[in-house]
C-alpha cells in the first residue's frame, strides 16, 4: 500500500509497487489533466511534481513516490490562476493543448527554483517537453511572462522592471 498526498489529500492506495504514479494519478485517484504520452518518460506530458520537483509520472513507480507530495495540473492553483497558467493564456501557448499540462508543470518547476531564466535555461529545463504543434515560441514567451510576474502571488499583477 503506497501512502502519498496528491494536491494535498491523504491517499492511500492498494496496488501494485510497480504501477506508474500516472495510472495510480488518472485510474485511481481520478485527475485526468496529467496525460499519457510515451510512456518512457521522454515527452513530458506527464509531468507532475513530486515534492516540488518537475516528474515523469509515466516512468515512476508508485513505490518510489510512498510518503511524498504530489501535485498535478489540477492542484497547481484551484482556479487555474497559477502565474505560469495565466501567462500561457496571456501569450497563447497552446494549440490542440495534450501537451500543456506538462509543459506547465515543467514551467512551474523551472521558476521555482529560477525565478528569472535566461532563453538558454528555458531551452534546458524544456528540452524534454514536446510538442506536436511546435508553440515552443509561445512556450518561451509564457515562461518569460510569467517570470515578470510576482510568483509569491501578486494575482497576476506584472512587476515592474
Amino acid at each position: 500500500m503506497a501512502k502519498l498526498t496528491i494536491n494535498g489529500r491523504s491517499v492511500s492506495l492498494e496496488v501494485a509497487d510497480d504501477m506508474p504514479l500516472l495510472w495510480a494519478i488518472r485510474d485511481y485517484i481520478g485527475l485526468t489533466g496529467t496525460k499519457f504520452g510515451c510512456g518512457t518518460g521522454l515527452c513530458g506530458a506527464c509531468t507532475v511534481h513530486v515534492d516540488g520537483a518537475a516528474t515523469r509520472s509515466c516512468i515512476t513507480p508508485i513505490a518510489s513516490v510512498d510518503g511524498s507530495e504530489v501535485t498535478t495540473i489540477e492542484g497547481l492553483s484551484s482556479g487555474g490562476d497559477h502565474p505560469v497558467q495565466l501567462a500561457w493564456v496571456a501569450e497563447d501557448a497552446p494549440q490542440c493543448g495534450y501537451c500543456q499540462s506538462g509543459q506547465i508543470m515543467q514551467a512551474a518547476a523551472l521558476l521555482a527554483d529560477n525565478p528569472d531564466p535566461s532563453d538558454a535555461e528555458i531551452d534546458t529545463a524544456m528540452k524534454g517537453n514536446l510538442c506536436r504543434c511546435g508553440t515552443y515560441n509561445q512556450i518561451r514567451a509564457a515562461i518569460k511572462h510569467a517570470a515578470r510576474t510576482d510568483m509569491a502571488g501578486n494575482d497576476g499583477e506584472e512587476v515592474s522592471a
